[in-house]
């Protein structure tokens, strides 16, 4: 493992910006690793104080981990570019079976504490929500078409979208992501990766389209519909089935004319928050092919709401397919699930 990632470290030093610190720095750092913000399945992560009087997230891996794939993904990812919506990596350390991934610290914490109506949570105004949702996007477009290689994350959710004093968003999490050619349309992948509830059909249904940066998208979207309707896309709790399956009672609520919130939101607000959904339900569609790029679904998202077009009703899962259709999925451990304590949730990842 230790081999691996430094093989890696080498053949890529020349496209690296980042700091490497040694292990005693890192205890200095976060003064004897005496403020935990959190800890999950991949390690656990502690505030700390650069020299420069910056404050940092840091994140020591399990030494367990295997072949230090998480490690790598990270660095060859975010290691060589900056944008304000993707956290920045300062540096890492790696000495012997010790490794650790340095970032900037995000004082607000992830998103999904913010958007689940829960005790104690943080409301957001209509517009601050829009302001987010139009950052992840930019965010997610220069990851798939401003860099010199295409990066496709994988796991976009609420968890994993960090802010910043100021509500900026950031994209953070890159330990399921993959590098590209931009050329390459279609990607191979011999396990299906993400989180339950946010993944892209056709990572399980191959009969659907090939892999590719349109997998983002629908996650996206799928996030997208949470911010609008302040709530979970899947609720087994609900009344009506309808209700359980969101997407398809947003669809209903748009078409239909009808108000998605029941406060007492001003037009303009109700207008974006429209425009929002619309944008969601493009994003989510059944077939890649019929979803838009990340750099489109900006420009849907700075458009009117009059020049945006509804789309077909979303399905919950592709209808009439066999089982030999179906992607194997014998080995449960390529996904992440949101309930599984073994994803660290990135709102202590940050912040707090």
């Amino acid at each position: 493992m230790f081999g691996n990632i430094e093989e890696f470290l080498q053949s890529h030093d020349h496209n690296l910006t980042l700091i490497r610190y040694s292990y005693s720095e890192i205890k200095k750092i976060t003064h004897g690793f005496n403020d935990k913000l959190g800890e999950g399945g991949y390690g656990s992560v502690y505030k700390g104080k650069l020299r420069s009087g910056r404050f940092a997230a840091v994140k020591i891996l399990r030494k367990e981990k295997a072949n230090g794939q998480d490690f790598i993904n990270e660095v060859a990812t975010i290691g060589r570019i900056h944008h304000c919506n993707v956290v920045q990596l300062i540096g890492f350390t790696v000495e012997g079976s010790k490794r650790a991934l340095i970032y900037e610290f995000m004082p607000n914490g992830s998103l999904e504490k913010y958007i689940f109506s829960r005790q104690g949570s943080i409301p957001l105004s209509n517009q601050k929500i829009y302001e987010i949702s139009l950052g992840v996007a930019r965010g997610i477009e220069y990851l798939h078409e401003g860099c010199d290689m295409q990066i496709l994350h994988f796991d976009i959710k609420p968890h994993n979208i960090l802010l910043d004093e100021n509500f900026t968003p950031k994209v953070s999490d890159f330990g399921l992501a993959k590098l590209y050619p931009t050329n390459n349309s279609v990607v191979s992948l011999t396990m299906a990766r993400g989180t339950m509830g946010y993944m892209a059909p056709e990572l399980f249904y191959k009969s659907i389209g090939g892999v590719s940066y349109k997998a983002d998208v629908y996650s996206f979207g799928m996030l997208l519909m949470e911010m609008v309707g302040r709530r979970k896309n899947l609720n087994v709790f609900a009344d009506h089935s309808s209700q359980m399956y969101f997407p398809s009672w947003i669809y209903d609520q748009v078409n239909e004319g009808r108000d998605i919130l029941e406060d007492q939101a001003i037009e303009q607000e109700k207008n974006t928050i429209k425009k929002m959904a619309i944008v969601a339900l493009w994003c989510i569609q059944l077939k890649p092919i019929d979803r838009p790029s990340m750099h489109r679904v900006v420009q849907m998202l700075e458009a009117d709401i009059e020049s945006l077009q509804m789309p077909p009703k979303p399905f919950l899962v592709p209808q009439q397919i066999s089982n030999d259709d179906r992607i194997n999925l014998a080995n449960p451990t390529s996904l992440r699930d949101p309930s599984n304590v073994c994803s660290i949730d990135s709102s202590y990842q940050f912040g707090r």
